[in-house]
């Protein structure tokens, strides 16, 4: 599977690009899991933007913000593997650069996402820990988990 990484602020997101990456989002968390939610919310003008590409389509995708954008310590939002490529280890990969690019731009700060309490198992795995009790978001449970800073 030939694949190309691009990371970018919203700025230098061409028009296409972001229209796949919203496409993408759609796709996924509007029609496939049957949620009608505003997926616009203010926060992908202050995000970079991980974007992974087969040929020219758009197969994977998250952003990250910054401490303090979203939750007191950075984070990861957005994570969405098209299903044409799933099983194929695509969405570890994704949230590791997302992981690594957090952690090289705020190496203080813990990463904090609200994980769909289905994937809790998955985000374990990459070393993030549950925090909190489990809520509902958009009718579907989510549950705050947080991977702690690199100490050294």
């Amino acid at each position: 599977m030939s694949l190309q990484w691009q990371l970018d602020s919203f700025e230098k997101l061409k028009k296409e690009e972001l229209y796949q990456l919203l496409r993408l989002r759609q796709e996924v968390f509007v029609v496939e899991q049957d949620c009608a939610y505003l997926d616009l919310d203010d926060l992908d003008q202050l995000a970079t933007h991980i974007l992974c590409w087969q040929h020219s389509r758009l197969v994977a995708y998250t952003r990250c913000l910054a401490p303090g954008q979203s939750f007191p310590e950075s984070s990861l939002g957005r994570v969405v593997v098209s299903t044409t490529v799933r099983g194929r280890q695509l969405g570890r990969k994704l949230v590791q650069k997302g992981i690594e690019y957090n952690q090289a731009q705020w190496p203080d700060y813990a990463i904090k996402i609200g994980a769909q309490a289905h994937l809790e198992v998955f985000y374990s795995s990459l070393g993030f820990v549950s925090s909190g009790n489990e809520y509902i978001e958009d009718g579907i449970p989510h549950i705050h988990m947080v991977l702690s800073p690199v100490v050294g």
